[in-house]
């Protein structure tokens, strides 16, 4: 557990900007692994459509992790527009280098995981070993039953749906 008192800020498009910036920190690590290149601005891509559906679509979610008040990260959640997948996804969250190793991520997940009575989505790029780690260490601490899917949208992710039945 986190020795910080943790915060999810619901974000509005008033903060757009904020969150695509903090994206772009995000973008930065995965580049790695997802093989991406910057635009000719030297910023990586955001598809504006969809970071704007964050703040239109029902079910969407952007909020900044704050760590004692601070600033530390943020959570994207959607709902799933897979064919027969009735869940929200925890589709991105990052935690700033100064705040990680702290509990800080862990906790923001299990929150969001156990804080409705539906099944939720959780994905991982299986190349990328750090990442996988932690969904690990998320899904075996949860006290919601936990299975790994196929799912054939993108072969690169390993997908585990968390129920919303308790162990």
């Amino acid at each position: 557990m986190p020795g910080v008192p943790i915060e999810l800020l619901p974000t509005g498009p008033e903060q757009a900007e904020l969150v695509r910036n903090l994206y772009q920190f995000y973008a930065y690590e995965s580049s790695a692994f997802e093989q991406e290149d910057v635009e000719v601005d030297g910023r990586f891509y955001i598809h504006e459509p969809h970071l704007q559906r964050y703040w239109q679509s029902p079910g969407w979610s952007a909020s900044l992790v704050l760590a004692d008040g601070f600033i530390a990260g943020f959570v994207l959640v959607e709902r799933s527009e897979l064919p027969g997948m009735d869940a929200f996804e925890l589709a991105d969250l990052f935690i700033l280098p100064k705040y990680r190793r702290q509990g800080i991520g862990l906790a923001v997940a299990q929150q969001l995981l156990c804080s409705t009575g539906k099944d939720w989505l959780l994905r991982c790029y299986a190349e990328d070993a750090s990442a996988l780690a932690f969904c690990q260490a998320v899904l075996a601490a949860l006290p919601r039953a936990v299975r790994e899917i196929s799912l054939d949208d993108d072969p690169q992710l390993r997908n585990y749906l968390v129920s919303q039945r308790r162990h």
